[in-house]
């Protein structure tokens, strides 16, 4: 709608230019906005102020010109001129049957724009460490890196969901002597489990499933193979639970891509990155047996942004802004956690197309990081810069979630004593709650989660009420059906008939309605999904206000049709909210 009545706007400026009443050789851009008080119009326009200056006349003699001009239009049932010269816009009824007719005509497809214009985007989120559960900040992760894709993607992004997997390094070995030493104890040896190792009881339970299954088939290993071993078969488990609560949230990643291939040398450039993720070459090399770790460092080689200094090779950061150099090798030949993280990212820029991920590289990245990673971001641009792609990074930090149950704070779990898991919450909350809330507040706040709040069934639940308000125009389509309504025919509803939806609130409803795409355009931009909260709450509200103040089934046949219309058309947009948020839409309740 903001388009359109942008054109509006334009025509009547090119009709007062023509006519010789602007002095203007070409058709400025006539920006249009919601005005502040929804008394003053539907929209409002400054370009007369804008005009001032290069005319030489004053704004409202230059609004009064293109407000005469405008006349001719029947978008608007008034358009007046206020303070220095705006020109305050409200929508005909014409006007707002035609945007009720898109929004319900347009169905899913509704509110899109074309922010991202094919281009592609990855965005990568959660990518723990498969040592252990997903805790409940990985949940709101999860929960806002699947709705900022879907928005991106209704915003007109090619997006590429991605987790990375945190499977090489230090944590992986401690992992594996964790498990070993509780398989161990399970046979009754004097295990200990390292003092920088896992101690959470999910280690026990992995070691009890592998006794259950393998018995005291590795008891005999030597113990840095029975370490070896157990790291496998735990890591797998942890893994396989990881995608399953992914899985169970509808949380579906385009890539799982696993750390442990940037160490492995590329074979024949085929490069690419599906299932659980190849690493591909420098412009599709690798042929010569590269890991992507070794293609990486010759790029920044190449671009002169390595140094050697006290035995360990360095790059130069502060050429671009970050506060010192860092080290990528140190002076014993071991890789810093840096290397592989800039190799990822090239990776994740410069991989062809496969079979598994048919997507490829992207040409720009979003990284969803814990608000513990601020000091990183720098760097991690500054690398992204260095191998070509600068300003194609965007980092979103998140804040913490605090748990509580019925105002007072959770910290540990009544069956283990340890923190609570994202599953033990999803599995007493529901994955909607869960996620809906997770969505309620932008990411850089924190949230307060109480569960007892989650699980209540009434209008205090916000997600409870959204869905109700779903389900109840549900059971107003089913009744209406009932009585002898054909819902099938609504879209075969005349203007005449659209018309008819005069009431105060019909007309709130539909205005409401005919905000979206803007909401969906500004989420994109801001990525901050959590705005699609508060829209989906109003609209309920707006939609439970209609249904009070308006009798939707009566004798009057043609009033019942447009008032179903208007329901239907809720309903529509209400359902493809709640998709955008990951959040299912009941039909009942």
């Amino acid at each position: 709608m903001k388009q359109i009545v942008e054109a509006h706007i334009n025509q009547a400026i090119e009709r007062a230019i023509a006519a010789g009443d602007l002095a203007l050789t070409g058709s400025p851009e006539s920006a249009v906005e919601r005005p502040r008080d929804p008394l003053h119009g539907d929209w409002a326009c400054t370009i007369a102020l804008k005009l001032a200056g290069e005319l030489g006349q004053s704004p409202r003699e230059i609004a009064q010109i293109i407000v005469d001009h405008l006349k001719e239009s029947a978008a608007f049932s008034l358009v007046e001129i206020a303070g220095p010269g705006f020109i305050n816009l409200t929508l005909s009824a014409n006007a707002l049957a035609g945007l009720l007719r898109e929004a319900f005509d347009s169905g899913a497809s509704y509110g899109r724009v074309d922010l991202g214009r094919g281009r592609s985007i990855n965005v990568e989120y959660i990518s723990a460490n498969p040592t252990g559960p997903l805790h409940v900040g990985h949940g709101r992760w999860a929960a806002l890196g699947n709705a900022m894709s879907r928005v991106l993607e209704h915003a007109g992004w090619k997006v590429c969901q991605e987790f990375y997997i945190n499977d090489a390094g230090n944590q992986m070995d401690k992992f594996g002597e964790s498990v070993a030493a509780r398989y161990l104890q399970e046979f009754g040896v004097d295990a200990k489990v390292p003092e920088d190792g896992y101690h959470g009881v999910y280690v026990i339970d992995i070691a009890k499933e592998l006794v259950a299954e393998f018995g005291n088939a590795y008891l005999e290993l030597h113990a840095d193979e029975l370490c070896a071993e157990m790291c496998e078969l735990g890591y797998t488990r942890m893994l396989k639970s990881q995608q399953d609560i992914c899985a169970q949230l509808g949380v579906n990643f385009d890539v799982w891509f696993s750390e442990r291939r940037l160490y492995e040398p590329l074979a024949g450039g085929s490069g690419g990155s599906g299932g659980e993720g190849d690493a591909s070459g420098e412009d599709g090399a690798g042929a010569d047996g590269r890991t992507p770790i070794e293609l990486m460092f010759n790029k920044l080689q190449a671009g002169g942004y390595l140094y050697e200094e006290d035995g360990a090779t360095w790059f130069r950061s502060t050429n671009f802004s970050d506060d010192k150099d860092r080290v990528l090798t140190k002076s014993n030949g071991t890789y810093t956690y840096f290397a592989p993280d800039i190799a990822y990212h090239l990776d994740k820029f410069e991989r062809p197309p496969t079979a598994e991920n048919p997507k490829g590289g992207c040409e720009y990245l979003i990284n969803i990081w814990g608000a513990d990673h601020h000091g990183y971001v720098p760097r991690m641009q500054a690398a992204v810069s260095a191998i070509g792609h600068e300003g194609k990074l965007q980092v979103v930090l998140g804040q913490l979630v605090n748990l509580y149950r019925g105002g007072k704070p959770v910290r540990m779990s009544k069956r283990t004593g340890e923190m609570i898991t994202f599953e033990e919450l999803v599995e007493e909350v529901g994955a909607d709650a869960t996620k809906y809330l997770m969505l309620s507040r932008s990411s850089d706040q924190p949230i307060d989660f109480d569960i007892e709040v989650a699980k209540k069934q009434d209008s205090s639940n916000p997600v409870y009420y959204v869905q109700y308000a779903h389900a109840r125009i549900c059971s107003v389509l089913r009744k209406a059906a009932d009585e002898g309504f054909n819902i099938e025919s609504l879209a075969a509803l005349n203007d005449e008939q659209l018309l008819l939806l005069q009431a105060p609130t019909e007309k709130e409803l539909i205005r409401f309605i005919g905000q979206l795409s803007e909401l969906i355009e500004q989420c994109a931009r801001d990525l901050s999904p959590f705005k699609l909260t508060h829209y989906a709450e109003e609209l309920a509200a707006r939609f439970h206000r209609f249904y009070t103040e308006c009798i939707i089934i009566s004798e009057e046949s043609n009033l019942t049709l447009s008032r179903l219309y208007l329901s239907e058309t809720t309903r529509r947009v209400l359902a493809l909210v709640l998709d955008l948020l990951g959040v299912t839409a009941p039909k009942k309740m």
